[in-house]
């Protein structure tokens, strides 16, 4: 019998909707940041993009999706989520609000649907890739498909060069 397919909270999610994905396995026991993996899977660093998950002056949560070689701008992200003002969720409890682990963490299917917003340059794009919901693990899927998955606005989120 061959190895059984682990199938993570967002590709259950997506096969419910019915939105096409494909997704890439690879080698890794530790944390990688997305430059880092995209270089192990060979791909454009323009088309990957990492799940940040931050905490609003209200104590609300808000999950941003942008390219992996940018920061997020916390000004434009708290605008765009209508908060005051945002910070990173403090790792020690990203597993406990997401569902999900550092390296791992991705927009679709955590515990609780918080809102999303996707950077808008996303929108170019023909397809990009995003964590899979566990390390080692890339979806490959439409901007717009992860958008309607995870239910995310776009919006200009991210520092300028």
């Amino acid at each position: 019998m061959g190895k059984k397919e682990v199938k993570t909270n967002a590709m259950r999610m997506l096969e419910r909707m019915k939105i096409p994905y494909e997704f890439e396995t690879y080698e890794c026991d530790d944390f990688t940041d997305g430059i880092e993996t995209a270089d192990k899977l060979g791909y454009d660093h323009a088309l990957v993009y990492k799940t940040l998950v931050t905490t609003g002056k209200s104590g609300d949560h808000y999950v941003f999706v942008i390219p992996i070689e940018a920061e997020i701008d916390f000004k434009k992200a708290a605008k765009a989520v209508g908060e005051k003002s945002l910070e990173m969720l403090h790792l020690k409890d990203l597993t406990k609000v997401t569902g999900y682990v550092r390296g791992g963490c991705t927009a679709i299917g955590m515990k609780k649907q918080f809102p999303t917003v996707i950077q808008q340059d996303a929108k170019e794009l023909s397809f990009m890739h995003v964590s899979g919901g566990k390390l080692g693990m890339q979806l490959k899927l439409t901007p717009e498909d992860l958008r309607k998955a995870s239910n995310a606005q776009f919006a200009d989120v991210v520092r300028d060069h």
